[in-house]
């Protein structure tokens, strides 16, 4: 991980759900990341741009699916989402950037 724009590639953006928003009482945040990424690399980017602790990534594969648009069948992407536990007393603040 040799530049800041490295980190911008695996993490895409932040998951604002109102499950999200109710997991970040327990220091939880939830990001969409690249495909490819490992939880390694998740690691290192969210502590290179937040400037926090992370102690424990949990990554969830969001299956492609078809669904109905106007009478004609439309794919929707899949996705890779990830569920980051900070240090106790640390958080990222995700509605600064709204």
């Amino acid at each position: 991980m040799r530049n800041q724009n490295f980190a911008y590639d695996i993490i895409l953006a932040p998951i604002i759900t109102e499950k999200s928003t109710n997991m970040s009482s327990l220091n939880k945040v939830t990001f969409k990341v690249s495909k490819t990424a490992s939880k390694k690399l998740i690691k290192k980017s969210i502590e290179k741009l937040y400037k926090v602790n992370v102690i424990k990534i949990n990554t969830l594969n969001s299956k492609e699916r078809s669904k109905l648009v106007r009478g004609r069948i439309a794919k929707k992407s899949g996705y890779k989402k990830a569920i980051i536990t900070l240090k106790e007393g640390q958080s990222i603040d995700i509605a600064a950037g709204i």
